[in-house]
C-alpha cells in the first residue's frame, strides 16, 4: 500500500540563500539534523549517476548487523525515490512511500535501518547522493523485485521501458525474500 509517509522517515528541505549568483545551502549538518530527531553517524558517501531517464535502482537493503540509514538526495536531474517498510513490528510492515527528489527543491529523505529502498530517474544524467549509517557489506545486500504487485509501486516506467541492472532484474518477489518477517525487529 502506498502512504504519503511512515513513522521514521523525514522529509526535509535544508535552506537555500539565495543572491544573483545563485544560492548557498548547507546539504549536510549534524546540528540541523539532530534538531528534526535525526542522530545518527555517517560511515561513507555514496553517488550514483544514470544516463537514462527511466533507470531503475532498487529495491536495495542490506540485513542486519550490517543495516544501513540513508540520507537521501538529487544533486542533478530528478528521481522519484521509493522506500518499503520491513521493519516486522511496523503496522506498516510492507508499506510503501514515494517521493520526488529533484536538483531545484532541494528535499532530502532520511531513510532509517529496516526499508528497502530504490528509485526511478525522470531526467537523463541523474547524479543521486546519499551518505550511509554503515559501510557496504556484500554477505548482507538484499534486494526486492522493483515491480513486485504486492508492494504495488506505482513507477513512471513500464516494464518494457525501464533500464534495470540484470541483479534488480532477477531480484526475489516480497513474498518469496528471505524472511523479511523477522530481519528488521
Amino acid at each position: 500500500m502506498r502512504r504519503d509517509t511512515i513513522d521514521g522517515l523525514v522529509h526535509f528541505t535544508p535552506v537555500r540563500r539565495r543572491d544573483e549568483r545563485g544560492y548557498f545551502c548547507e546539504v549536510y549538518s549534524r546540528q540541523e539534523l539532530a534538531g528534526i530527531g535525526v542522530l545518527v553517524d555517517f560511515v561513507q558517501d555514496n553517488e550514483s549517476m544514470s544516463k537514462s531517464a527511466g533507470t531503475v535502482r532498487g529495491l536495495h537493503f542490506q540485513a542486519p548487523p550490517s543495516a544501513q540509514g540513508k540520507l537521501v538526495r538529487v544533486i542533478s536531474g530528478a528521481a522519484v525515490d521509493v522506500v518499503v517498510d520491513l521493519r516486522s513490528g511496523s503496522p506498516t510492515f510492507g508499506d510503501h512511500v514515494a517521493t520526488r527528489l529533484d536538483r531545484d527543491g532541494g528535499n532530502q529523505l532520511w531513510i532509517p535501518p529496516g526499508f528497502a529502498h530504490g528509485f526511478c530517474t525522470l531526467e537523463p544524467d541523474t547524479l543521486f547522493a546519499y551518505k550511509v549509517t554503515h559501510p557496504y557489506d556484500p554477505i548482507a545486500e538484499r534486494s526486492l523485485r522493483w515491480n513486485d504487485p504486492d508492494i504495488g509501486i506505482e513507477w513512471p516506467v513500464t516494464a518494457d521501458d525501464v533500464t534495470l541492472s540484470t541483479s534488480d532484474e532477477d531480484a526475489p518477489f516480497f513474498a518469496d525474500a528471505d524472511d523479511l518477517s523477522r530481519l528488521f525487529r
